[in-house]
């Protein structure tokens, strides 16, 4: 009986599959406050407030919110080259315009307070650390061969998120292989990238390629700590905060320090020449001739107390004001 009615069940299938569907899409867009994309056949991908929808989730059950990012891609800017130190969120940036992209071009609504998606013809994406060690392939000569599949297929209506090309080498030979991917995606592809790098040296070339535009995520430092902002601006890092991170990483304070050193010398050399970075080199004592640092011992004060049980988002303006005065007054004591 059930064969003789294939079809008409196939169907049936199909219909309650896509409704099921749009009422899957429909239920995420009113509960988490997606917004209508405007989709065309322009190349403009221009996203104001743009979110993760995964990673906005995570952070909700840790009771942390997410930061959202806006994005302008294909109108005045092809390429954004965006710098900063790891985990401050770069891959989430990338990740989740490449996702709101895919969304709005199948029909759904976006996690963005606005979006303007152009046709995506193709979506391409080279993120991640990964091998294939069974076939004789490396991380590194895997990482190229994606490259090089991007650089040989994409068109110019195409979106493109590439997540620190050439980190798998040596590092002039990683910056070289960055430096020609990107201007050929500028030059030949003419695509829409996304283009994340540690290679602060890629920055120069927003004033080379008329269309390509520096974006880093915002940090601040506080007594030697690095705060994460989760902010995407205009402009190049000054700097990549990699022994900051390894320090909240856990790393033992001694190699942290001896990492400080280290870094001090190379950038010292790197200033006044070849020779003179390989004379700092060597001059430097040896690990075990470096001290570990005493720890500061920590101590409680009234002020610190204060703080822990201040709640930001609880506070009026009138309250947050007094609570100014009153924090400057408490550490004046």
């Amino acid at each position: 009986a059930i064969l003789d009615r294939a079809d008409a069940v196939g169907q049936v299938a199909r219909a309650l599959a896509e409704i099921d569907l749009a009422t899957a899409l429909a239920d995420l867009a009113r509960g988490e406050d997606w917004c209508r994309p405007k989709v065309d056949e322009s190349r403009a991908l221009k996203i104001e407030g743009g979110r993760h929808p995964v990673v906005e989730q995570a952070l909700r059950k840790s009771g942390e919110p997410f930061i959202a990012n806006d994005c302008a891609l294909g109108q005045e800017s092809d390429v954004w080259l965006l710098t900063g130190p790891n985990m401050a969120g770069k891959s989430t940036f990338l990740r989740q315009n490449a996702l709101i992209a895919l969304l709005a071009q199948a029909g759904s609504f976006v996690p963005a307070t606005a979006a303007h998606v152009g046709l995506v013809s193709q979506l391409f994406s080279r993120v991640g650390a990964s091998d294939d060690l069974a076939r004789g392939r490396s991380t590194f000569m895997v990482e190229m061969v994606e490259t090089a599949a991007i650089l040989n297929q994409a068109d110019d209506h195409a979106l493109v998120i590439l997540d620190e090309i050439g980190r798998g080498t040596a590092t002039y030979d990683g910056l070289s292989i960055a430096w020609a991917t990107l201007e050929h995606l500028h030059e030949v592809n003419g695509c829409r990238a996304l283009f994340a790098t540690h290679y602060h040296e890629l920055t120069n070339l927003s004033d080379k390629l008329d269309r390509v535009d520096n974006a880093t995520v915002a940090v601040k430092e506080h007594d030697g700590e690095v705060i994460f902002l989760h902010e995407v601006r205009r402009g190049a890092a000054d700097r990549s905060y990699g022994v900051q991170v390894a320090k909240l990483a856990g790393l033992p304070d001694r190699v942290v320090e001896r990492a400080r050193v280290v870094l001090d010398a190379l950038e010292k050399g790197e200033r006044e020449g070849g020779t003179a970075q390989k004379a700092l080199i060597d001059d430097l004592p040896l690990f075990s001739a470096t001290p570990a640092p005493a720890p500061i011992p920590q101590r409680d004060s009234n002020l610190d107390k204060r703080l822990a049980e201040i709640l930001p988002d609880e506070l009026t303006p009138r309250e947050a004001l007094n609570l100014i005065y009153e924090l400057k007054a408490m550490a004046e004591e």
